[in-house]
Formats: C-alpha cells, sequence, structure tokens
C-alpha cells in the first residue's frame, strides 16, 4: 500500500529538476512532463512557465520541446536517451545540430 502511495505522491508533486527527463510546451499554457515511467499534463501561469524555461537545467530542442541536461545518459542516432537504451528506453530526436551544443553542455556539467 505504501509503494502505492509513494507512486501517487511523485505524480502529484514531482519536482520538476530531479523526476521530469523532458517536457513540451503546448497550447493555452498547457505542458506535458515526461518522467522515467509516466507522463502529466498541466496548466502552468506564465510566470511559471517563464521561470522553468530560464531554467538552465533545460536546452530548448525543437520547437516547444525542452530536455533535462542532467538526466541524458546518451546521444545517439539523431536521439537522446534518457537510462539505459532499449526498446522501450524514453528518447527525443534531436536536430545534428543542436548535438553539439549538448555535447558542449554535457562536458560542462561533467567537469
Amino acid at each position: 500500500m505504501s509503494s502505492l502511495l509513494e507512486a501517487r505522491n511523485v505524480y502529484e508533486d514531482f519536482e520538476v529538476e530531479t523526476d521530469i527527463l523532458f517536457f513540451k510546451v503546448g497550447d493555452h499554457d498547457l505542458v506535458i512532463f515526461h518522467g522515467r515511467n509516466y507522463n502529466i499534463k498541466k496548466r502552468m501561469t506564465a510566470e511559471q512557465l517563464n521561470r522553468l524555461l530560464s531554467s538552465n537545467s533545460y536546452y530548448h530542442v525543437y520547437g516547444g520541446c525542452y530536455v533535462n541536461l542532467n538526466k541524458i545518459s546518451s546521444i545517439e542516432d539523431d536521439c537522446i536517451y534518457f537510462g539505459e537504451m532499449g526498446l522501450y528506453a524514453k528518447s527525443v530526436r534531436v536536430p545534428r545540430r543542436k548535438q553539439e551544443n549538448i555535447r558542449h553542455l554535457l562536458k560542462g556539467l561533467s567537469s
């Protein structure tokens, strides 16, 4: 029972910096957060959205998609992978011109 409550709390009280792999900004201030094994849709105020978009942890990949630099495990085959690679791995396609910028930022985070 407690594991069910913990999962529910993660869903309701997630931490954007530590729990979210990437997010997409949609119409009408709707943000879709993608975690390790869940997706959460949430409406945000303009102030909340601006604070989120100005975070150094997230990098704009394309359109309204932003990836958490701290959660990237690898960049291969024009995709960013989060966690272990495999059939069910979470990934985001990334344009080649952005890949080098991300690699440079990741080197700065690790040093």
